[in-house]
């Protein structure tokens, strides 16, 4: 069982240029690291260049692999596949992998 310290949270922040941003974040509230992307904690940061963002998507993990593994693996999505995840139609992921399409278009 897991001990109550802080959550462990994988997140999706739209940039001002409608880009996509993904990273981990450990602590109790995910909007407190939204908050230190946009007043630039981190200047030299990718989302430094794009404020404000917003916050488009989040899950809380229990393991810090699996939160990284999940955040490379959102990483290299596609952006629809992106966006399915944020309007939270699971059903649509499958469909959107680009190794699915690749094999369907190679037939």
């Amino acid at each position: 069982m897991r001990d109550a310290g802080p959550a462990i949270w994988i997140y999706m922040l739209r940039c001002s240029n409608g880009a996509y941003y993904t990273g981990t974040y450990r602590g109790a509230d995910v909007t407190v690291r939204v908050y230190e992307h946009n007043t630039r904690k981190f200047a030299d940061s990718y989302t430094g260049r794009y404020l404000p963002v917003e916050l488009a998507w989040c899950a809380a993990s229990e393991s810090i692999i699996d939160a990284v593994a999940f955040e490379r693996q959102i990483k290299g999505w596609s952006r629809a596949k992106k966006d399915a995840l944020i309007r939270g139609d699971y059903d649509a992921l499958p469909a959107l992998s680009r190794n699915r399409q690749q094999r369907n278009t190679s037939s």
